[in-house]
Parts: structure tokens; C-alpha cells; sequence
């Protein structure tokens, strides 16, 4: 589980995770923080930036699960975070049924 200030993300989960109370969103960080990276505005993912940093993004990025990022979000991301070269980023993350 990644290490980030609850009450720091509060904000952020009140505007982004709306079908929950921040009290109950912030409980599972990874999650505000894969949504406001998905489809934060900009000043929102540069304040989330400063706050977690750049290691905690990577964590999250490579632990996505699938629905979390859309196409553009992922390959903006893996670009940012040197996760990849701009002419290869790894497939989206898919749902498996067994």
C-alpha cells in the first residue's frame, strides 16, 4: 500500500471520486490517485504530483487495473515518467476471466 497523507488527498477525492465520501476514498489512495492522474485537470495533477512524487506515480501506474486509464492518460503517463519511449508503451491493463 503506498504511503501518502490521507488528509492531503481529501480534496482531490472529493472531486474525483464522487460516489464516495472522501473519508471512505482516501482509504485506498492508489485509487484517487490513479483517477485524478486518468482525468484530473491540470493544476490537480501537477498539486498531486508535488505531493506524492514521481516514485509514487510510477507504483501506481504499474499496478493499474484495467478501466482505471484510458488510452491517452496511459501513454502520457509512461512518456512522463520515463515508464517508456514515445513509439512504445505497453498495452492498457485488460480484465481476465478464468
Amino acid at each position: 500500500m503506498i504511503q501518502v497523507s490521507q488528509e492531503s488527498l481529501k480534496p482531490l477525492a472529493s472531486k474525483y471520486i464522487w460516489w464516495k465520501t472522501p473519508e471512505e476514498a482516501v482509504l485506498m489512495p492508489e485509487r484517487v490517485i490513479a483517477q485524478v492522474m486518468n482525468i484530473g485537470d491540470y493544476s490537480d495533477v501537477q498539486s498531486l504530483a508535488s505531493q506524492v512524487g514521481d516514485e509514487v506515480l510510477r507504483e501506481v501506474l504499474t499496478h493499474a487495473e484495467a478501466g482505471q486509464f484510458n488510452e491517452r492518460s496511459w501513454a502520457y503517463w509512461h512518456y512522463r515518467l520515463g515508464l517508456s519511449s514515445v513509439d512504445h508503451v505497453p498495452p492498457l491493463p485488460v480484465r481476465r476471466f478464468t
